[in-house]
């Protein structure tokens, strides 16, 4: 029996669910002392990833990431959770929501500072695209997700399409002489 048919053919969100914890420490920050955004991203693409491996049992690769609010800063010494799980499975892609919160570890206040929807895509060792098993979500929470993923994977698609398009018009544009290289 492969690997992939060992595996169920559908899992909930909850065995998605992952966690990280870290402390931002002077590297983290920037000269204000605040943690650096491409740092928050890069916890946040971790997360993302725990997710995703834990529905896909396999490898995955970070497709997009498709939106980012930093909605507060995170200080020096702050505990920040990252906290992330599948919101819907497509064929071979899955979208992961992250929220991040921050502690301050003198007054124990916990605020929410970012979230993020990420798009990862299974694949095996030799980075060969992989099927994923279908995402059941149970609770009213879940299923709300599941559909929102749908319409930014919908969107997703548009909007590349409409890039596509627009390279085209611009390359028939410059072919033409109508417009400099």
């Amino acid at each position: 029996m492969s690997k992939q048919e060992n595996q169920p053919m559908v899992r909930n969100v909850h065995s998605t669910q992952s966690e990280m914890t870290e402390i931002i420490l002077p590297n983290d920050t920037n000269m204000l002392g605040n943690l650096l955004g491409g740092r928050l991203m890069h916890f946040i693409d971790l997360t993302g990833a725990m997710a995703a491996y834990r529905h896909a049992r396999t490898h995955v690769v970070t497709a997009a990431m498709d939106h980012i609010d930093f909605i507060q800063p995170v200080r020096l010494g702050d505990l920040v959770t990252l906290k992330s799980s599948v919101n819907r499975a497509f064929t071979s892609s899955m979208e992961v929501g992250v929220k991040v919160w921050a502690e301050n570890t003198r007054t124990g206040s916990v605020s929410h500072v970012a979230s993020a929807y990420m798009v990862f895509v299974a694949v095996d060792e030799h980075g060969r695209v992989q099927k994923v098993p279908q995402l059941k979500p149970e609770t009213p929470d879940e299923i709300r997700r599941h559909e929102d993923a749908l319409r930014r994977r919908e969107h997703r698609e548009r909007e590349k399409t409409r890039r596509s398009e627009a390279r085209l018009v611009t390359a028939t544009l410059k072919d033409a002489g109508a417009i400099e290289p």
